[in-house]
């Protein structure tokens, strides 16, 4: 993951005013890194050069993400914080610390699609973050899964099983908590259209989701 230097104050002023004008690209090609390129072509007193400030761009944190995909998981649903049906009304099931540490300790928190069930059920379209939940500065990375369905009862003490497959974007603040909601409708559309596509639809019917009642496992199918 390129990083982020700094060569100055002068460097970081010129890049606060790129910044104001807007004034970025985006840059890479298949299999090259890719970047958000801010093109800093100032001098200022005492300093050699300013260098070409880089930072991740969106395709590069999708591409890091991907890595670990598609990636296999099922765990007991627990209870979590108690905001998803109340204050989002939007429901989600949560793994238990043990299963969000077995977790690759490089995958990118963020958003992600796939598919789930409960215990030997029919396997729906899932949403999932996993991370901090910025809005709520949560102290422990959590993996929330929002099934695509409507459920009758709750399923806490049940196994969830989810096969991810794809990532949305990554974790961000937001200002409100109707512009967190929007944002998570939003990911919910995207990921019911992008579990369309054959690439993903065939996960559906994987064998993973047919292994009886299995307490914890994480990409072992």
């Amino acid at each position: 993951m390129p990083r982020l230097f700094r060569t100055g104050s002068s460097l970081l002023q010129a890049f606060g005013a790129a910044l104001t004008r807007g004034a970025w690209s985006v840059s890479g090609s298949p299999g090259q890194p890719c970047f958000s390129s801010w093109g800093l072509a100032a001098r200022a007193p005492g300093d050699q050069a300013l260098s070409l400030l880089r930072l991740p761009s969106r395709g590069c944190l999708h591409s890091v993400a991907m890595k670990n995909l598609p990636y296999f998981c099922s765990g007991e649903v627990v209870r979590g914080f108690g905001r998803g049906s109340k204050e989002l009304g939007i429901r989600t099931a949560n793994f238990s610390e043990e299963v969000v540490d077995s977790f690759p300790s490089d995958i990118s928190t963020g958003i992600y699609y796939g598919w789930g069930c409960i215990g030997t059920g029919d396997v729906h379209k899932v949403v999932l973050s996993i991370g901090w939940n910025p809005y709520y500065k949560n102290i422990k990375k959590s993996v929330e899964t929002h099934i695509i369905h409507t459920f009758n009862e709750d399923f806490y003490g049940e196994i969830l099983s989810i096969i991810i497959v794809g990532y949305i974007r990554p974790e961000q603040n937001f200002d409100s908590l109707d512009a967190l909601i929007a944002a998570i409708q939003h990911d919910i559309d995207e990921a019911k259209n992008l579990l369309d596509l054959p690439e993903h639809q065939k996960f559906k019917d994987d064998n993973f989701f047919h292994r009886g009642n299995v307490n914890s496992m994480t990409n072992g199918h």
